[in-house]
């Protein structure tokens, strides 16, 4: 849907969380900060659309990812180049893999975490179960995901592969998956203890990998997910992510916000509209738990970012004006993922008067 409104839709001055919120559209070459108006208070301009989005280090720096032409494509999501810029915009860091795509992030060391594409060796990839029948792609190869962290020089220091690290004939595709990807990863970010938290799209898996070892720690699968982007783990231990909602067993397609602790497996919250429909990006789109215990949230598809209460309440909403379009795409105001951050941040603090 496209909306006849863009910008700021409604705040509600004494329940939304003040702070910044930064936009990255998917089809335009800029980035942008936005204040609790929905005016933009700072921008960078770059000379590729994001792939996927950007973010704000604790330094104020931003780290950036953009599409390349080359490389592997075989699902939404590509990158290809990793940047981190000045609060000017000017590029301070570069680092290129033309396999990267969706998700990357500056670790606590100073490295740099990030998900690539590459060719499962044909041995492994025929014990990948499930998805349709004969759509791999036009050479018979399915692609599957790997991490890399690299150092500020670019060298390589840790590896992972899903073909090798992981037993995958225990994870079958969702049936109505295409089988030339497996299994289209889509977050990756660091725990507390060092160790990995991954999305899988395809398989509507939840995995933590177990740094040291690359052996799963941790795995939920639930097709009523509909397979899920944007997993976060809270300090409360409990795993935030945002729930597409497309497939699913019970055929009402709606998306969900979805916190569940991870022990029990059993959902300590979650968010959706009413009726359920009202709500629904089937892909793409994240979700952030604020300091105040409201979350933000971006439906990806249609651009909207909103926040929430506890209780459900739609305390502040934006629209993204910025549309752009990408080959047989029509014009979109598509936004990947979305964060806010305090006028005390770290990231923010004496850079926004």
């Amino acid at each position: 849907m496209r909306h006849t409104t863009v910008g700021l839709i409604n705040r509600n001055t004494d329940k939304a969380t003040p702070g910044f919120t930064i936009v990255s559209p998917m089809f335009a070459t800029g980035v942008y900060l936005i204040d609790m108006d929905g005016e933009v208070v700072h921008q960078w301009d770059t000379d590729l659309v994001p792939g996927k989005y950007a973010y704000l280090l604790d330094n104020g720096n931003l780290l950036w990812s953009g599409q390349t032409d080359l490389g592997p494509k075989p699902a939404g999501g590509k990158g290809g180049i990793i940047r981190e810029l000045s609060w000017e915009g000017e590029v301070l860091w570069e680092y290129i893999d033309h396999s990267q795509h969706h998700d990357f992030r500056r670790l606590r060391n100073g490295n740099t975490l990030y998900i690539g594409w590459e060719e499962i060796p044909k041995a492994k990839a025929s014990i990948v179960k499930g998805g349709v029948v004969d759509t791999e792609d036009e050479k018979g190869v399915i692609w599957g995901d790997f991490l890399k962290e690299v150092d500020p020089t670019g060298k390589i220091v840790w590896e992972w592969h899903i073909h090798s690290d992981l037993k995958i004939e225990n994870y079958p595709l969702h049936i109505m998956s295409q089988r030339n990807e497996f299994a289209h990863c889509n977050s990756c970010s660091e725990l507390q203890d060092g160790n990995i938290l991954l999305s899988f799209r395809r398989i509507s898996t939840l995995l933590i990998i177990d740094k040291a070892t690359k052996q799963v720690k941790w795995s939920h699968r639930d097709d009523n997910w509909g397979q899920q982007h944007d997993a976060e783990m809270l300090k409360n231990g409990n795993i935030l992510f945002f729930a597409n909602g497309i497939h699913v067993p019970q055929g009402v397609l709606y998306s969900r916000v979805i916190e569940i602790n991870p022990e029990t497996q059993e959902e300590a919250w979650f968010y959706e509209d009413t009726p359920n429909w009202n709500f629904f990006s089937p892909n793409i789109s994240g979700c952030q738990r604020l300091d105040s215990g409201n979350t933000l949230i971006c439906e990806g598809l249609t651009g909207r970012i909103f926040e929430v209460t506890r209780d459900r309440e739609v305390v502040w909403e934006y629209i993204n004006p910025w549309y752009g379009s990408e080959q047989s795409r029509a014009d979109s105001n598509a936004v990947f993922r979305s964060y806010r951050y305090s006028a005390e941040s770290p990231q923010i603090r004496g850079r926004v008067v």
